[in-house]
């Protein structure tokens, strides 16, 4: 399916569209247009920094069913729906260690609907995350740009995070594909102004299609 926005192949295809080092890209998506500028690209590797949609937010209420099916029997802040293109159901554990040691049902998961379950926990000062889509047909994404800017809002909002503040997202450890993402938001404790979503890209292969 086509998604309105999502961060990873946003920041992607920026780099392959870059020229210079200090390149200032917009790209216009199904949520608007979104800025990539990059603080150096070489040799098709570079950090870019892409402002996102504002995300829209409401109550989660199948509270209990994603208990069941996470395997775990409470949250920390309250559980929130947060849209942004895709949709991300966020939820707070207490230790890294929980994080990682979950075994969700994904049944129960798909069940829940057409949306991504975003389980996280401060790790120091990094915050270590999970992502699971088994109703997109994503078992777990090794890493989620577009969820690191709905949680960026979410810790801010909810005084986790200071604004304008950034933080680390460490993401796909447990399928082996270990991603880092930066994250930061502006605002207040009554509306989120600005969110930004910082990672690395590199150009790993390239070629041409021929149409006949």
């Amino acid at each position: 399916m086509e998604l309105p926005f999502a961060g990873n192949p946003t920041l992607g295809t920026a780099l392959a569209l870059a020229e210079g080092s200090d390149d200032v890209l917009l790209l216009e998506t199904g949520r608007g247009v979104v800025t990539v500028r990059f603080a150096g690209v070489t040799r098709g590797a570079g950090f870019g920094w892409m402002t996102q949609p504002l995300p829209t937010r409401e109550p989660f209420v199948l509270v209990s069913e994603l208990f069941a099916a996470l395997g775990v029997r409470h949250a920390i802040l309250p559980i929130e729906l947060y849209d942004n293109g895709p949709r991300y159901v966020l939820l707070e554990l207490e230790t890294p260690a929980e994080v990682a040691g979950l075994r969700p049902d994904l049944s129960r998961l798909s069940a829940l609907g057409s949306v991504a379950f975003v389980v996280f926990a401060r790790s120091g000062q990094r915050w270590k995350v999970r992502v699971f889509a088994p109703g997109e047909g994503i078992p777990e994404d090794p890493g989620t740009g577009a969820a690191a800017g709905a949680l960026a809002a979410h810790l801010t909002r909810q005084g986790r995070v200071p604004f304008a503040t950034e933080f680390v997202i460490e993401q796909g450890a447990e399928i082996s594909r270990p991603s880092t993402l930066h994250a930061l938001a502006f605002g207040d404790a009554h509306e989120v102004s600005l969110v930004e979503v910082g990672g690395s890209a590199i150009i790993v292969a390239r070629g041409e299609f021929t149409a006949y």
